[in-house]
């Protein structure tokens, strides 16, 4: 089992920079890969960004949409999933989502085991 506990949402005006972060607690942060979801009322669960381990490397994916504006990184030691959001436009707005899975993960929300309970982010334009 995993358990995940997202932090850091909130307001801020379009132009602006949030920095999510999730911390896993259970088995070994490293085994899973981890990604970033987000969702509107109404809409379909949307990839944002993920990181996998192969071997001594890292990978990370992004969405179309933050290619360049956001940045996913983990921390080992602590257990620890952020992303980093820069340049945030309104359509940014959604709750996001912290999720896990053994393996190599994917864009599709349904290919994850793990969820946390999303924190909300609010982009004013």
């Amino acid at each position: 089992q995993v358990q995940l506990v997202e932090s850091g949402g909130g307001l801020v005006q379009a132009g602006g920079s949030l920095r999510l972060s999730c911390v896993a607690s259970g088995r070994a942060f490293s085994s899973y890969a981890m990604g970033w979801f987000r969702q509107n009322s109404g809409k379909e669960r949307e990839f944002v960004a993920s990181i996998r381990r192969a071997g001594a490397y890292y990978y990370a994916d992004y969405a179309d949409s933050v290619k360049g504006r956001f940045s996913i990184s983990g921390d080992n030691a602590k257990s620890t999933l952020s992303l980093q959001m820069n340049s945030l436009k309104p359509e940014d707005t959604a709750v996001y989502y912290c999720a896990a899975v053994l393996g190599s993960g994917s864009s599709l929300s349904t290919d994850w085991t793990y969820w946390g309970q999303g924190t909300q982010v609010t982009v004013s334009s």
